[in-house]
């Protein structure tokens, strides 16, 4: 459930992801672990190389939005105040979207070495059972 502005912002950029039942990947670990299969720690990467696209793509839009300078609409301290707050808006906006892209990047460099080590491991397994 989205709940406030937001969460309805939250629903414009990204739809109704939040309200639909998706997959759950991975659990049945013990004592705090998580396990997943190979098959499903691709998919959540994909997922999130995905989610890092959409990322960039705003990102795009937000830097294109910030290059047309904010112009007062007119003279008054209204107006002046006015293009202030959206120029402050929008620089804010692209601090958020920036480290979004980090977070979302630095996330998956962690999914893939975890992918490596379990790779490794599965090798590593399988070897012992081959001798």
């Amino acid at each position: 459930m989205i709940i406030g502005e937001a969460g309805q912002a939250a629903r414009a950029l990204w739809g109704d992801v939040f309200d639909t039942p998706g997959r759950v990947y991975g659990g049945g670990g013990k004592g705090g672990q998580f396990k997943m299969d190979p098959e499903e720690l691709s998919a959540v990467i994909g997922q999130w190389e995905d989610l890092v696209d959409k990322i960039v793509e705003d990102g795009q839009k937000i830097r294109e939005l910030a290059a047309l300078s904010t112009v007062a609409p007119g003279k008054d301290p209204a107006s002046g105040n006015f293009a202030s707050t959206s120029s402050d808006s929008i620089i804010a906006l692209l601090t958020q979207n920036d480290s979004m892209r980090k977070y979302a990047q630095d996330y998956i460099k962690k999914l893939k070495a975890a992918q490596s080590k379990t790779v490794v491991t599965d090798q590593d397994l399988s070897d012992t059972f081959k001798a």
